[in-house]
């Protein structure tokens, strides 16, 4: 198997290699870069270009290793014991299973996806060595180890809020996603913006590298809020003439769909101001 891209997704030749070595490996594959340039949706395009099932495990601050696994409900089982429920009498019943329960026993090779690993507890990877690198665990309450039926292609991605252990990187095929070029920008937007005419599209890449290349923003505008910008630009006529006209000095239209913070829109209107003042 191979990946190839798809119509919807645009692969640079390093990025499918990177697939490719993964699956080859059989090793997970992390995934870095920037928030925005398309991390989590690499997972759901690898997934539909392989033909397999995705499994998605969105992590947040507060998720333990543990819950991919599994998670002993053991207060339902009181309680059911309590009523005199006969299913108490199955602990299975009272199983939880996790993520990579699933992706482990499932009858074909599936995609699991670990998104944003980076949120989690810093022992949060350690607590999944083992696991992702023998692809079996040991459940207690059931005394029975969940082997993988088919090793699952492990996508793991991260927009390196933290430093992950090494011994978790030492099992991984690495991988970041850098920026993409302006050229690879274009056939990005071309592909979600099939109909914006080449002049509009020129201008507007020309301010939004204008922006990212500003000194001191909080938060540059990604590639995702490019393509949100772009499509209300397309249906605005008075937006379409403000990106023409090169007025490049001034905040862009409908600058919300690029800026997100109140202090990068103060900084830009700043440098607009002191602009015109010096062409004055």
């Amino acid at each position: 198997m191979r990946f190839q891209g798809t119509k919807s997704y645009i692969a640079t030749e390093d990025l499918k290699l990177a697939v490719d070595a993964a699956l080859s490996l059989e090793k997970p594959l992390l995934v870095k870069g920037e928030p925005g340039t398309g991390k989590t949706m690499l997972a759901l395009e690898v997934a539909e270009s392989l033909g397999m099932r995705l499994i998605e495990w969105h992590i947040k601050s507060t998720t333990k290793a543990t819950q991919g696994l599994y998670e002993y409900d053991a207060v339902s089982r009181l309680r059911d014991s309590q009523l005199g429920n006969d299913k108490v009498e199955d602990i299975a019943n009272y199983i939880n299973k996790g993520k990579l329960w699933d992706a482990f026993t499932a009858d074909e090779q599936v995609v699991l996806l670990v998104d944003e690993i980076d949120k989690a507890d810093i022992e949060f990877p350690n607590d999944l060595l083992q696991e992702l690198d023998r692809m079996e665990f040991y459940c207690y309450e059931l005394d029975q180890t969940i082997k993988a039926k088919n090793r699952p292609l492990v996508i793991i991605t991260s927009n390196n809020e933290k430093d992950l252990p090494d011994a978790f990187l030492r099992r991984c095929f690495f991988h970041h996603i850098a920026f993409p070029e302006r050229e690879v920008l274009e056939k990005i937007i071309s592909v979600h913006i099939p109909k914006i005419k080449k002049k509009l599209l020129k201008e507007a890449i020309d301010v939004f590298f204008d922006i990212r290349k500003v000194p001191g923003m909080k938060k540059k505008p990604s590639t995702s809020e490019l393509i949100d910008w772009l499509k209300l630009i397309v249906s605005d006529d008075i937006a379409q003439e403000v990106i023409t006209s090169k007025s490049k000095n001034l905040v862009p239209p409908l600058y919300g769909a690029l800026l997100k913070n109140e202090q990068d829109v103060e900084l830009l209107q700043r440098l607009a101001f002191m602009t015109r003042r010096e062409s004055n």
